[in-house]
């Protein structure tokens, strides 16, 4: 645990920093917001760095806001099951994408963010607890909600946080992990959202989103 709190006082101002980069991404505008979303639909089992490259050609090209799935899943080769990943962007932008103009921000309640994850969890294809949770942090407000992805679930086990890490999460042990790590955030005093970049360097060796 020293380590830990060790290596958060020396990279903690580079973790505040890019939690603020996150907090400016709401700020600007839909389109931004949605291509967000679809980077956290490219991740799961899927290296982010090349999803990110991957969101970034698709908005040069202009693929991401009027491309077909057909289109779209030739620039996901680093994502697995790529067609149906293209499928979920597609589908994710039929749903916010009204008269040629995108409203998603309208969907988010920031006043109740748990809603807008179940909201979130419940209308776009492709997204689950882990998703809907990565979004909304890399977009300001993910400092009360969990990302349990793998690297996050070997760091609560390395830390007795839970005993063993899930084949599978169901809502309700989503949920139930989320709730023993705020509880573990408390007792340290650092936000969930600093400590998953926290673990997320430690493991990685550089901070991302």
């Amino acid at each position: 645990m020293k380590k830990l709190l060790e290596y958060y006082k020396t990279n903690k101002k580079i973790i505040k920093n890019r939690l603020k980069d996150f907090e400016d991404n709401y700020k600007k505008d839909d389109k931004h917001v949605f291509s967000e979303l679809c980077f956290c639909l490219l991740t799961p089992q899927a290296e982010a760095v090349e999803c990110d490259k991957a969101i970034k050609n698709l908005k040069e090209t202009g693929l991401l806001f009027n491309g077909t799935s057909e289109e779209i899943s030739p620039y996901l080769k680093a994502a697995r099951f790529l067609n149906k990943k293209a499928e979920y962007i597609t589908g994710a932008r039929q749903l916010f994408k009204k008269n040629g103009c995108f409203r998603i921000k309208n969907c988010i309640d920031k006043k109740d963010i748990f809603k807008t994850r179940e909201w979130i969890v419940k209308n776009v294809k492709g997204i689950g607890y882990k998703e809907a949770s990565h979004f909304l942090r890399n977009i300001g407000f993910g400092k009360d909600l969990a990302i349990l992805d793998v690297h996050i679930l070997k760091n609560l086990k390395y830390y007795g946080i839970i005993k063993k890490i899930p084949k599978s999460l169901t809502k309700n042990e989503y949920l139930k992990i989320e709730s023993k790590l705020r509880d573990f955030c408390k007792k340290i005093n650092i936000q969930m959202d600093e400590l998953d970049l926290l673990f997320w360097s430690k493991e990685t060796g550089f901070i991302f989103k």
